[in-house]
């Protein structure tokens, strides 16, 4: 009897936990592993699939859980008459973005996430902003 009143307190607890949860505390969290700073294919589908999508399209398997969607990454040049931005991407990869009148992005500032693996160098750090920018400019919508 005893047991079945705790068990039967324990799922009620765990229910109104649940009903009464926090959205603003739910957050989308991406794995970060260090893969090569050489390869921006890799890095992409490592640190920037999860939202933008295999295809860079925005519709990456956590996009859903967004307040906004992800950027058409395959759209940059054509936004930007037909030239990739690549001054506005690498500041965006190391500094973060703010979206006009929606306040701040929800996207992860990589600059110092890239910084701050295992014996990263500063230099490393650039080549992997860099590389992952010249990747992004290959999968441009012509």
């Amino acid at each position: 009897m005893v047991k079945r009143l705790l068990l039967t307190a324990m799922v009620v607890a765990l229910a109104a936990n649940f009903g009464y949860a926090d959205p603003s505390r739910n957050k989308v969290t991406i794995q970060v592993d260090k893969v090569t700073p050489t390869s921006g294919k890799l890095m992409y589908a490592n640190y920037c699939a999860p939202c933008h999508g295999v295809d860079g399209r925005g519709h990456g398997a956590v996009a859903t859980a967004l307040k906004t969607p992800p950027t058409d990454l395959t759209a940059l040049s054509r936004q930007n008459r037909g030239r990739y931005p690549v001054t506005h991407i690498v500041a965006v990869l190391e500094n973060g973005s703010e979206i006009h009148g929606t306040g701040s992005a929800e996207m992860p500032v990589w600059g110092p996430i890239l910084g701050k693996m295992n014996q990263t160098t500063p230099e490393e750090r650039l080549l992997r902003i860099c590389n992952l920018s010249r990747y992004l400019d290959t999968i441009q919508m012509k």
